[in-house]
Parts: C-alpha cells; sequence; structure tokens
C-alpha cells in the first residue's frame, strides 16, 4: 500500500502550506510562511514496508521530550535523518504507525514552526484553524 498519499493529502491541508523540491525532485519539502515543517522523501535504507514496497519516509519537528518517548514506542520512527537529532523525528512509512498517530505528529510540527513566528504570522494562520 502507498502510505505516502494520505500523508500528502494531510500536509497540502495544512493552512498556508506550500510544497517545494530544493534538495531533488523527489524530496517535498512543506513549508508554512517559509518556514519547514516537514519533509517527505524516497526510502534512505533498504526498509520494506508491509506489503514489499518500500516506504517513504517522513521527517516532523517534535518537541525533544516526546521525540524520545516516540521513538521508545514506535520501531520505525527513528531520529530525524540529516536534521537536528534533538527536535526532529523521522518516519518510516510502513504501515505500522496508525494514521491517526502520523497526523497528530503533523499537526504539532506544524504548530511548533507557526509557535515561533512573529504574532502577525501567527494570527494569520490561527484564523484558519
Amino acid at each position: 500500500m502507498n502510505f505516502q498519499i494520505p500523508v500528502q493529502t494531510y500536509l497540502k491541508s495544512k493552512p498556508e502550506t506550500l510544497v517545494n523540491f530544493p534538495f531533488n525532485d523527489v524530496s517535498e519539502v512543506y513549508k508554512v510562511k517559509h518556514k519547514m515543517f516537514a519533509i517527505l522523501s524516497e526510502s534512505k535504507a533498504e526498509v520494506k514496508a508491509e506489503d514489499g514496497s518500500e516506504p517513504y519516509w517522513l521527517n516532523l519537528k517534535c518537541d525533544p521530550d516526546e521525540a524520545i518517548m516516540l521513538r521508545d514506542i514506535f520501531p520505525s520512527i527513528i531520529p530525524g535523518y540529516h536534521m537536528n537529532k534533538k527536535h526532529w523525528n523521522t518516519i518510516i512509512l510502513d504501515g505500522s504507525v496508525p494514521q491517526g498517530e502520523i497526523e497528530r505528529m503533523i499537526d504539532n510540527s506544524y504548530m511548533l514552526v507557526v509557535g515561533n513566528m512573529p504574532q502577525k504570522d501567527q494570527a494569520s494562520i490561527l484564523l484558519h484553524l
């Protein structure tokens, strides 16, 4: 099963989200007001999903304490690949993390980024939530 399609749809549903490809043609960088909150990319290792396909990887910003807890709970959540490992997690989209949990982590990543913006930028985004 292709687990990145529902993730892409949910990421794009966040207010004022833009997608670009600064690294290559397949790594999607999701930004709100030019600040990155997610990266969706092809598999970085020879890891297979439950159906035998190569899973996509999703990098999300995360509270440092929660990041460690999530890594302890889910084997497919690892320290952020090519990111600050204290503040970012990588979720291997192999079907082992429930969609609702992935959406919760996306929401948290988005709000961590929005919460660090100037008040006027926050206000324009929060109106749409």
